[in-house]
């Protein structure tokens, strides 16, 4: 039999990776209701951009195959780069810092348990 897969991606989070992959490393390999909980007390800004995705990926697996969710559990999470927004601030003596405002790319694929 042929694994099922289901996917949510959310991208372009205001948030940067390396804050957002120690909130995805908290849940990785987790089953959904186990990391639902985990992620709704877990007091980082990243919990609840990751419950979002997890959540929609959750009801992806619903509305296709009708699976329940404690069947469920997180195969892969990634976090990638997405595109930085540069923007500048003055200094004195006439100077310019660069502020990169970096942003992320969230993938969760979700797998029914053997």
């Amino acid at each position: 039999m042929e694994k099922k897969i289901y996917k949510a991606q959310q991208k372009n989070v205001s948030q940067s990776p390396q804050k957002l992959r120690l909130v995805a490393d908290v849940v990785r390999g987790k089953d959904v209701e186990r990391a639902d909980n985990i992620l709704r007390f877990l007091n980082k800004k990243g919990a609840g951009i990751v419950l979002k995705c997890l959540r929609s990926a959750v009801a992806n697996a619903k509305d296709k195959d009708g699976v329940d969710d404690s069947k469920l559990y997180i195969s892969s999470i990634t976090v990638d780069e997405a595109p930085t927004l540069k923007r500048v601030r003055f200094e004195s003596r006439a100077k310019v810092a660069t502020i990169n405002k970096r942003r992320s790319n969230l993938n969760i694929e979700l797998s029914i348990k053997q």
